[in-house]
């Protein structure tokens, strides 16, 4: 599966040389996602599909508009998909009544942004993970992701409580400044 960066030169080569081929392999990957995250919103599942491939072409019609700088293309595309999803409800609301009330909306668009800032994070901190050494990630997993206190990870690795205390301090530092780096 192609990373950030991939995704990101091949939406760099649809809007410099309308590259087909950079196009097929994004809404190979893309285009089932972006359903599912609509079918996930609520969306009926033909609704959900033609938004899908509205989005896709919004993407190849909207190359030149992307920049990596600001946003990865997972994030790019799939604010296209939600603000599609966006101006299909407020459409769908003029012309029929709605049988959902407003709130419950505004937390389905809320809960796919939420899903989707979170995943963009959860990928930066995966990348950023790599970058520690192996003592230093794996004090780092057994303290947050374990939630482990740092007196029980300093007799489960044999560890001085004092150096478990260092190497979480220096991992954070290092992981602070490489993901402060990406924003």
């Amino acid at each position: 599966m192609p990373n950030r960066e991939e995704f990101d030169r091949l939406i760099v080569l649809i809007a410099s040389d309308r590259d087909k081929q950079a196009f097929a392999l994004l809404y190979k990957h893309f285009a089932p996602r972006l359903k599912a995250f609509l079918l996930r919103s609520g969306l009926p599942n033909a609704v959900a599909e033609e938004l899908a491939q509205e989005a896709m072409l919004s993407v190849w019609r909207k190359a030149t508009y992307f920049d990596p700088q600001r946003a990865g293309a997972a994030t790019w595309i799939f604010t296209i998909a939600r603000n599609l999803r966006i101006d299909y409800l407020r459409r769908d609301r003029t012309t029929s009544a709605p049988d959902v009330e407003p709130e419950e909306t505004v937390d389905d668009v809320q809960n796919g942004e939420t899903f989707l800032i979170r995943a963009e994070r959860e990928e930066r901190l995966r990348i950023a993970m790599k970058s520690l050494s192996p003592e230093q990630a794996t004090i780092v997993r057994l303290s947050f992701f374990n939630e482990k206190p740092h007196s029980e990870i300093a007799s489960e690795l044999g560890l001085p409580l004092g150096t478990v205390k260092s190497r979480v301090r220096l991992a954070l530092g290092k992981l602070r400044a490489m993901l402060e780096g990406q924003l």
